[in-house]
């Protein structure tokens, strides 16, 4: 559903807000599972290596993960039949604890690209590995990486290393946004690379925050 308001100048904006209240109904083995309590946490699908092919399933097992549009733009080509444009979104989706899913969508209509993009967020959710790091800390609560990771998307990479309780995200706007939607609360960045682009910045970061999981 789509609101009117206005800007700073006077003019309308659109803003989009997700139906978050549309019945679930599965249509995968994985998902008729869940709903009948067969499964009941997204640690069981890991440890299983089962594969989520449903957005619902995500949205059941974590119902405090929330969505956040981190870029839109156009695209615009020539074709036979004159100029065509599309739009595309870039989402994430996090709990801030611990969970981190960015996704892509394109589309003619740009309501329709936010929703694609949402839904591949909440396919592509990631478990993300918490701690403290920080040889200046050492309070052993998850409030930081637990070790410096560094991460690749295109030509960009990031580094996060683990910073002391009270610091802070030291990172730029965007980059803060998605760290805090995985649950850290400190952490040093570093990044090299065109990270205004932000389809590589979110891949980098989401690398980056992998490997804790993956390496821990």
């Amino acid at each position: 559903m789509s609101q009117m308001q206005k800007t700073e100048g006077g003019q309308p904006r659109k803003r989009y807000e997700r139906k978050d209240d549309e019945v679930w109904i599965p249509k995968t083995s994985l998902g008729k599972k869940i709903v009948a309590g067969q499964i009941t946490s997204m640690e069981e699908i890991l440890a299983n290596g089962y594969r989520i092919q449903e957005a619902g399933i995500i949205k059941k097992l974590l119902p405090d993960l929330k969505s956040e549009v981190i870029d839109v733009g156009i695209i615009q080509k020539m074709t036979a039949n004159g100029q065509s444009t599309r739009f595309k979104a870039i989402v994430a989706a996090g709990n801030e604890n611990g969970w981190l899913g960015i996704g892509h969508g394109k589309a003619k209509q740009m309501r329709i690209a936010i929703e694609k993009a949402t839904n591949a967020a909440y396919l592509n959710v990631s478990p993300i590995k918490l701690g403290c790091g920080s040889w200046e800390c050492r309070c052993d609560k998850p409030h930081s990486v637990p070790f410096k990771v560094r991460g690749k998307g295109g030509s960009v990479t990031i580094e996060i290393v683990p910073a002391p309780r009270g610091l802070g995200l030291v990172a730029g706007g965007k980059i803060r946004n998605l760290l805090k939607l995985a649950g850290l609360k400190d952490a040093w960045t570093k990044a090299n690379g065109s990270t205004n682009t932000m389809n590589s910045t979110s891949k980098a970061i989401l690398d980056c925050l992998r490997q804790t999981f993956s390496q821990g």
